[in-house]
C-alpha cells in the first residue's frame, strides 16, 4: 500500500486496493475523484481553474490544472489501470470550490470550477454520487482505493465521509 499525494493541477489513479489518494488545502480548486467499481480503480484529480482556453501551454504541461483538460487526462491515467476509455463505469465525487479570498463573489473561480467540472461529467454521462461543495472553508480531501471512502478533513470543522 502506499500514498499519492495529488498537488494542484495534478491528478492520479491507482488500482492497488488500500492506496491513498490525497490532496491538501482545497479552496476554489475542486477535487475531482473517479471511482470504477468494476475496475478497482480509483483515480484523483485537483483542478485550479475551469477552462484551459485562458492558457493552452499551461494546459499541454500541466493538464490537471484545467477542466477541461484535467478529466480527460485522469480517464486516460485510468483507462491504463483497466478503466473503459469513454469513462463508461465511472462515479464521481466532487469536494471543494469554495470562495475563501474572493468573499464579494468577484471572480466565482470555485464556482465556475463546479460548473464546468460538472457539466464535462454530464457529457460524459458520468454521475457525480456524492460532492461537498462550496462555503469559504478549505479541505483536505483522502480517497481509499477499493473502498469508495472518500474523506473530507476541514479545520475547525472536523472530518466527514462523503
Amino acid at each position: 500500500m502506499g500514498d499519492l499525494i495529488v498537488g494542484i493541477g495534478e491528478f492520479g489513479a491507482s488500482a492497488t486496493p488500500g492506496d491513498v489518494l490525497k490532496t491538501y488545502a482545497l479552496g476554489s480548486c475542486v477535487a475531482v475523484i473517479l471511482v470504477d467499481r468494476n475496475a478497482g480503480v480509483s483515480g484523483l484529480l485537483h483542478v485550479a481553474l475551469p477552462d484551459s482556453g485562458i492558457n493552452r501551454a499551461k494546459a499541454r504541461a500541466l493538464p490537471g490544472y484545467f477542466a477541461d483538460s484535467g478529466i480527460p487526462a485522469l480517464i486516460s491515467v485510468m483507462r491504463e489501470l483497466g478503466c473503459q476509455a469513454n469513462g463508461r463505469g465511472m462515479g464521481a465525487k466532487l469536494v471543494g470550490g469554495a470562495s475563501i479570498l474572493d468573499h464579494n463573489e468577484l471572480f466565482n473561480i470555485g464556482k465556475r470550477n463546479q460548473a464546468a467540472i460538472k457539466q464535462y461529467l454530464q457529457e460524459l454521462r458520468i454521475a457525480v454520487a456524492g460532492e461537498d461543495l462550496g462555503g469559504n472553508h478549505s479541505r483536505t480531501v483522502t480517497v481509499v482505493v477499493g473502498s469508495g471512502i472518500v474523506t473530507v478533513n476541514c479545520p475547525g470543522r472536523g472530518q466527514w465521509q462523503i
